[in-house]
């Protein structure tokens, strides 16, 4: 397939800098859709991170209703395969056996606002089975791998997404974090991510009411700008949300050409039960001392939360919420429990552990938000920000089976205490509906990034992009000095 510019072109341009070409007249919205395609074929084959790419919306980027006026103006732009980011007609599969050859009947309320922001949605990325766990693996279907070293996970759930933004097939592309599952992909395949604040982004029409109190969407990129102009087209809620959506005073775009002022950021890399290991703690030092020589005040503080607390509440959570999702999928099916076979084993267990949860059950859980939401809050009275590493663990070598669904653990119990000892830091945001931003700033020892977690109170996620475009623009938007991962657009 013939490109309209070279690799390093293609990789110098983020998707503002892309859909500014366009509007300029030096390429088409159709060429850069071409050039994608080629970019994910050239990339593909080593790190599996895309299922399908729409021939039709490569051909003709306008034809499904993007909006040529929008900020993107057509920019490719690839598209989680989970969640109530449905396009209609087309297939979303869930990383399920059971889903294979499952087509949506509609476009999601926010597939529609991908479109009125200029986003052409030209193919879907892989995800683990209904995004429950932290890497994409099965076999069977996919093995979404590390660009920085394939023989790594690339973690998960916004697996698919996180590896072509890392290796700069598309300077960005959608995902959803329901514990971190935006920021850590991004934290450890090189990209950047915000979970935003409860009230931004809509789930509508079949999600909202029941699951967007902890699960969010968003996407993942290489820019700060990026991240800030997808926020600022995208956020809204549907007709007949049962909460509010709420809207800055200012349009980020424009709140980051300013820099913060000096903040209090407490930094920790202890949280309740767990810890991060040694040479995570190290990086973690090193990058806050980053920080305090941009003029603002760090120190070492863990926040005065339950955390015991808060792991048990969202586990109940998460039992709950995917045994609901799980039988919800099962019932036009003609299912009356999950299929051996077709739904990987830890799905199984969860919806056997939930399917009979009562409404104590989940009074409890919320109580426990409420108290861990509270105690959160109050800390962000005294301080600005909270800093820690975005994982506790060294990224997983492929095939590390405690963090998979096709885990044979007897125990759905331990297996999300594995889950919660490796990404300690990021679900907390989740139960509270606080904002939360992954920033490429650490580095593993053995050369793999290691995302940095900034987090804030409720409605502050202005503050958290500011952070962000100041550290990039100390660094000179280079957050690699010139690294490059081993699978890349212009090796």
């Amino acid at each position: 397939m013939p490109t309209v510019m070279s690799w390093d072109e293609w990789y110098s341009h983020d998707g503002l800098g892309l859909a500014e070409l366009i509007r300029s007249g030096k390429v088409t919205a159709a060429e850069l859709a071409e050039q994608a395609t080629a970019a994910v074929a050239k990339v593909n084959p080593e790190i599996d991170g895309v299922l399908e790419i729409f021939e039709d919306t490569v051909k003709d980027p306008f034809a499904e209703g993007t909006n040529p006026e929008g900020i993107f103006a057509g920019l490719p732009f690839l598209v989680k395969d989970t969640g109530c980011t449905t396009m209609k007609g087309r297939l979303q599969e869930m990383g399920s056996m059971m889903l294979q050859g499952n087509r949506a009947a509609a476009d999601g309320f926010l597939t529609t606002q991908f479109r009125k922001a200029g986003l052409n949605l030209i193919g879907r990325t892989t995800a683990p089975e209904f995004a429950t766990c932290s890497s994409c693996e099965n076999p069977a279907l996919h093995t979404t791998r590390n660009p920085w070293d394939t023989e790594f996970t690339s973690c998960g759930s916004s697996a698919g997404s996180a590896v072509m933004v890392g290796a700069g097939a598309v300077p960005m592309a959608s995902g959803s974090d329901g514990g971190g599952s935006l920021r850590i992909p991004a934290g450890v395949n090189g990209a950047i991510s915000i979970k935003t604040s409860r009230g931004v982004f809509s789930q509508a029409p079949f999600a909202s009411d029941f699951s967007s109190v902890v699960s969010t969407q968003g996407a993942l990129t290489r820019t700060v700008r990026d991240s800030a102009a997808f926020v600022d087209a995208c956020r809204g809620g549907a007709p007949g949300e049962f909460m509010p959506y709420w809207f800055p005073d200012e349009p980020y775009l424009e709140l980051i050409k300013r820099d913060p002022k000096p903040l209090k950021i407490a930094v920790s890399h202890e949280w309740g039960p767990y810890k991060a290991d040694p040479e995570i703690a190290a990086d973690l030092e090193r990058v806050a001392q980053q920080f305090a020589a941009l003029g603002h005040h760090v120190e070492w503080k863990v926040p005065e939360v339950d955390f015991q607390l808060s792991y048990e509440a969202q586990t109940a959570c998460y039992i709950t919420n995917f045994a609901q999702t799980v039988n919800n999928l099962l019932i036009p099916r003609g299912y009356d429990r999950p299929p051996e076979g077709l739904i990987e084993p830890i799905n199984i267990k969860i919806w056997e552990a939930g399917i009979n949860g009562s409404y104590t059950d989940r009074a409890n859980m919320q109580l426990a938000f409420n108290t861990v939401s509270r105690q959160l809050g109050n800390f962000f009275e005294d301080w600005d920000i909270i800093l820690t590493p975005i994982i506790a663990h060294p990224t997983p070598r492929l095939d590390t089976q405690e963090y998979l669904t096709s885990s044979d653990n007897p125990s759905v119990m331990d297996w999300f205490e594995n889950l919660w000892a490796f990404f300690a830091f990021t679900p907390i945001c989740n139960l509270a509906g606080t904002p939360g931003i992954s920033l490429p700033m650490g580095r593993l020892p053995n050369g793999l990034p290691l995302g940095m977690h900034a987090t804030t109170k409720q409605g502050n996620d202005g503050l958290l992009l500011q952070l962000a475009a100041q550290v990039e623009r100390s660094l000179n938007g280079d957050w690699f000095d010139g690294r490059k991962p081993q699978v890349h657009i212009t090796n």
